[in-house]
């Protein structure tokens, strides 16, 4: 029972530890199973809990993302981390460095790192480890784990992404957006977007997708208010939403199932990137998922009927 106990207690943070490794809601949901496994079929108990782990969840999330980034090379245009709703592991004295890690930009960009750079960079950076726990859950000598920090640390401080800091101002621009987005406002989208703005879908070949990124401010408004308010005649909504620890919606069909997600990246009171998450595989964990090829096929019909 005690067991247990412990493995709930530390569940958020185990979570939260392979979600960051590995970009992917359900696989890290499964490194999490498997570390109870292993947990409750050990014959010792060891020192620490919270130590043992970590160092378990940390290894099994490196041998899943080692095979997962042979999926990802042969991935059908651009790839995205699976939409996080919100992070179940909270510290009053890391928040700042849990919500960035958590955003979809910062995601990214520890997809640059090897998977043992990321695994180092996410116990040390995000979370605070020491440097002789991060040495057991990788397997390196601490001397190794320094090094493997400094290299993380200086790539993800190079393309490292810097958000509005103030939630309400925020919530304020993405609620004027998807205003904007549902009457087809060319004008009042376009002055609320970056001048390089770039709109970027991850329909992984599973999903209606654009072509290619879509860059430019006039660009990106003249295409969203074409199609965006045609999806709102046919009855998709949007369901306002923190995503990844930035601004964004669900977008649901008529039926309430899921149909994509859209997160906001906001600098400077601008949008500077609006990703869209249109891969069904990776929207299951939202609720139950919509037929895309459905619903674009009733939005190409619907943009040929005049407006009533």
């Amino acid at each position: 029972m005690r067991r247990v106990e412990e493995f709930e207690d530390l569940r958020p943070l185990l979570f939260s530890i392979a979600y960051r490794i590995l970009g992917s809601v359900s696989e890290a949901e499964d490194a999490v199973q498997e570390t109870w496994l292993r947990f409750s079929a050990s014959t010792t108990q060891p020192r620490s809990a919270k130590a043992f782990l970590s160092a378990t969840v940390t290894r099994i999330s490196i041998d899943v993302l080692g095979s997962a980034r042979v999926r990802r090379e042969a991935y059908v245009g651009p790839w995205f981390p699976e939409p996080l709703l919100s992070d179940p592991y909270a510290d009053p004295a890391r928040s700042v460095e849990l919500a960035d890690s958590v955003s979809m930009a910062a995601l990214l960009l520890l997809e640059r790192l090897s998977p043992l750079e990321r695994a180092v960079f996410v116990l040390r950076e995000v979370f605070a480890f020491g440097f002789p726990e991060i040495a057991s859950a990788v397997d390196r000598s601490e001397a190794a784990c320094r090094q493997l920090a400094v290299r993380a640390r200086r790539h993800m401080d190079a393309g490292r992404p810097r958000f509005e800091a103030d939630r309400q101002e925020r919530e304020q621009l993405s609620a004027r957006f998807f205003d904007a987005l549902r009457e087809g406002d060319v004008d009042g989208l376009q002055e609320l977007l970056a001048a390089d703005v770039s709109l970027v879908g991850d329909g992984g070949g599973n999903a209606p997708q654009l072509a290619r990124p879509v860059a430019g401010a006039s660009n990106v408004a003249r295409l969203l208010a074409s199609v965006f308010p045609v999806m709102f005649r046919i009855d998709v909504t949007s369901e306002p939403h923190e995503m990844n620890g930035q601004p964004g919606a669900i977008l649901r069909d008529r039926d309430g199932r899921v149909l994509n997600t859209v997160t906001l990246d906001v600098l400077d009171g601008q949008i500077q990137t609006i990703r869209l998450v249109i891969n069904p595989d990776k929207l299951g964990h939202l609720g139950p998922v919509s037929d895309p090829w459905a619903v674009d096929r009733e939005v190409r019909q619907a943009r040929r009927q005049p407006k009533d």
